[in-house]
């Protein structure tokens, strides 16, 4: 859970720092690597949380 705290915290910071440089910027670059970021960091989330379902059912 840990590492999944971590790697939230880092992610708003590099979406929020990407949509702040867009709006000072307005280059659309800051907007992609946001979207690449948010979905780099669902698929971490939906790995990590179906890992630790697949350990609850070998478990039962």
């Amino acid at each position: 859970m840990l590492l999944l705290r971590i790697a939230g915290f880092l992610t708003v910071i590099i979406i929020g720092a990407g949509i702040v440089a867009y709006l000072f910027s307005g280059d659309r670059r800051y907007l992609r690597l946001s979207g690449r970021v948010a979905k780099w960091a669902l698929v971490f989330v939906l790995v990590i949380l179906s890992l630790m379902f697949l350990e609850r059912l070998i478990v039962l």
